[in-house]
């Protein structure tokens, strides 16, 4: 598939969040070339009337000034350091980042500026940047969150096409951890009878024990208008024989009932504490106490 990348400036590096875990997100790209078939960012493109469908991911935003603007943006007397996460809405190690580097100024911009941040990627390119990320984790909280819905070939070709294999992910987690870097694995999201047969998320579990994950946690898809859509056609192409299911999983919205998620999510936790999944780097980059802290231990 043809890309068209677009060289843009932005007026603002900085987004608010809302009904999220964090306040805050940045994107150095629009777009991403992963074309993931269940991409919850398909929803925001089809109501900001932008291709949900198979021309998604064919034009890339790079917003060339991102690092710039970053850093007026975090020096303002009125930004508090809060949580920023990189890449909620495309994949800041698309293979584009090999080109311009703008997640890497934006992680250096972070690093100045002691502000925490956590990233969520599915690209490999991120063990170029294992030196700002150890520098930043020395200066505030940093964690990476690789997403790894399934090891499955079949499926992770089907479902994402322009996407690294599983497997090289899990090495990249085990190069981060190694050096020191908080990286989890994110299971999101598993597929309702495509990949969520125990044998399935067990495997993925023990991969991840293995490459050192510091933490794992696991979502079932959800359908918003604009994913729904294309996940369907991705089902009626691939899966046939599961559409007529999911339209009745979906049929209410875009989640799916608690006793189809709970097992699925239950049984990640039961592996994650059997496998014995936790935080056992072997190197510690801690940043330093914050001043009241310090006034408190003393």
């Amino acid at each position: 598939m043809r890309i068209e990348y677009r060289e843009e400036p932005c007026r603002s590096a900085l987004n608010r969040v809302q009904g999220m875990d964090f306040n805050w997100s940045l994107n150095p790209y629009m777009g991403c070339a992963h074309r993931c078939s269940f991409c919850y960012v398909r929803a925001f493109e089809q109501r900001a009337d932008r291709p949900s469908d198979d021309r998604y991911g064919q034009s890339i935003r790079v917003k060339i000034n991102v690092a710039a603007v970053l850093r007026a943006e975090l020096a303002r007397p009125s930004w508090k350091r809060e949580l920023v996460s990189v890449g909620a809405a495309t994949d800041p190690y698309q293979p584009v980042e090999g080109r311009y580097r703008l997640t890497r100024a934006c992680i250096q911009a972070f690093m100045t500026a002691r502000n925490p941040f956590g990233i969520i990627t599915r690209g490999t390119l991120i063990v170029q940047d294992i030196d700002v990320l150890q520098a930043a984790s020395k200066r505030a909280e940093v964690s990476v969150h690789f997403s790894v819905p399934t090891l499955d070939r079949d499926v992770w070709r089907k479902t994402e096409p322009g996407t690294t294999p599983p497997h090289q992910r899990l090495r990249a987690v085990k190069m981060l951890v190694d050096a020191g870097i908080k990286a989890s694995v994110g299971m999101a999201p598993i597929l309702p009878g495509i990949s969520d047969r125990p044998e399935q998320l067990e495997a993925v579990v023990r991969a991840a024990r293995e490459a050192g994950a510091t933490g794992i946690w696991a979502g079932v898809l959800h359908l918003r208008p604009g994913t729904r859509e294309h996940f369907m056609e991705c089902l009626a192409k691939y899966w046939p024989e599961e559409q007529r299911r999911y339209e009745r999983l979906y049929a209410q919205g875009a989640y799916v009932r608690r006793e189809i998620t709970m097992p699925v999510t239950e049984r990640v936790k039961e592996l994650r504490r059997s496998y014995g999944i936790g935080d056992r780097r072997m190197i510690r980059l801690e940043p330093p106490p914050e001043p009241e802290q310090i006034k408190l231990a003393i």
